[in-house]
């Protein structure tokens, strides 16, 4: 998965930058997360703009995110989701449990 990351102070902005986020790709997100974690650095952003299409192991990969980030008092907050891609999130109920932004400069003010 091409994933590109930039830190901003004790903030990590993760930009997927693939259509798909699936089976196929899902695990190298959740790996990379889990190393940031390990480095000690939990308050993230997920940058979906350029994700047209989720499946169940890509919410999963996030999940297990949002899971990992709250257990060490940090956080995981997503942006930039395509029509598509928020629905997903609709169906399954989880836009009740991520907080979602419009923009990157709208997540990056909440923390």
């Amino acid at each position: 998965m091409q994933l590109k990351m930039v830190e901003q102070d004790d903030i990590v902005n993760i930009s997927i930058e693939e259509e798909r986020m699936d089976a196929h790709n899902s695990g190298d997100l959740k790996e990379q997360m889990l190393q940031l974690f390990d480095e000690g650095k939990c308050n993230l952003i997920i940058d979906l703009s350029s994700v047209r299409f989720i499946d169940s192991s890509g919410l999963g990969a996030l999940v297990s995110g949002f899971k990992n980030a709250s257990a060490r008092e940090g956080s995981l907050k997503l942006c930039c989701l395509q029509p598509q891609v928020r629905s997903m999130f609709e169906l399954t109920r989880l836009h009740r449990v991520f907080e979602i932004f419009a923009n990157h400069d709208e997540a990056l003010e909440s923390f």
